[in-house]
């Protein structure tokens, strides 16, 4: 668990070495419950500690946004600031020493990390969308700039394939919003678009008092269905990365999935519950994704 000193800072008393840098991001991201595995086995050892080093950027910057005490919009700024200067030579935290080498190494643009920030941002001036539309624009600052980061880790930067990784990634955002409605409105936000409330008679009110019906029921329904789609479309990518990465690839979208499954068999109930996915399915998933994998499927 993340403390809310973690969140101000990281000592920088004492110099840290490059391998010690990418040493602290990989123990960051395992401190981290997720949907998905974040770093497979089966991932290249050479370009583990990349990935290690995007996901603790993404995972810190969310953190900074949802759980830091104080002005939550200076400390992003620091944080833009922090990156700014790391990335001109001048590092001074662990993640952004082993990030610092990683975007020179793999020659990531700064525009998603900035997007990333950006999107914390959003969170703290903004509370309701009122279309679909207005969700998928934030999604491009929230959730599509990750998929960028790891679609450069992995050497790929045509426009065909970042499309595709754009609708897993907003899937993935869609599946964790809804996933998390009951966590979420606890601070003070609802990502149901307003839209779509008022197509199948639910309101603000009735995601605050938390009262399940079979409105709510169809509204959950409708959105999961909408979540399944992109993910059929961003599976297209997985037959066009290298064999070597397709399980880690694979992982995120069956992550996804595995989050709308568990709704699902929650009757659409995220109102009084938080759906969860299993270690055990995880560890299911992660397995027979590596044999498929291993058979040409």
């Amino acid at each position: 668990m993340t403390t809310r000193n973690d969140l101000r800072r990281w000592p920088v008393e004492r110099p840290t070495t490059l391998q010690e840098a990418y040493a602290w991001c990989e123990r960051y991201a395992r401190r981290h419950d997720e949907n998905f595995t974040v770093v497979s086995s089966l991932l290249p050892k050479k370009l583990r500690r990349h990935f290690f080093a995007v996901y603790s950027f993404s995972r810190y910057t969310d953190d900074l946004g949802d759980e830091a005490e104080g002005d939550k919009l200076a400390l992003l700024d620091a944080w833009e600031q922090d990156l700014l200067e790391a990335t001109t030579g001048n590092p001074h935290r662990p993640l952004l020493i082993a990030l610092s080498k990683t975007i020179e190494q793999c020659e990531i643009p700064l525009d998603p990390f900035l997007r990333l920030i950006e999107a914390n941002r959003i969170d703290q001036r903004i509370s309701r969308f009122t279309t679909y539309s207005d969700l998928i624009k934030y999604c491009t600052y929230s959730a599509t700039p990750v998929g960028q980061m790891v679609l450069a880790v992995l050497g790929y930067r045509d426009e065909e394939r970042i499309a595709l990784s754009d609708q897993t990634c907003i899937g993935l955002q869609l599946a964790n919003f809804w996933q998390d409605v009951s966590v979420d409105v606890d601070k003070g936000r609802i990502y149901i678009p307003q839209e779509d409330l008022e197509r199948f008679g639910c309101d603000d009110q009735q995601i605050i008092d938390r009262r399940f019906n079979d409105r709510y029921r169809e509204l959950m329904q409708f959105q999961v269905t909408r979540a399944r789609a992109l993910f059929s479309e961003g599976k297209k990518l997985e037959a066009r990365v290298s064999r070597s990465v397709r399980t880690d690839i694979r992982l995120f979208r069956l992550g996804g999935e595995a989050i709308l499954n568990a709704i699902e068999a929650g009757g659409y109930d995220t109102l009084s519950t938080r759906p969860r996915v299993t270690k055990a399915t995880k560890i299911r998933l992660a397995l027979n994704s590596s044999a498929r994998i291993a058979l040409g499927i």
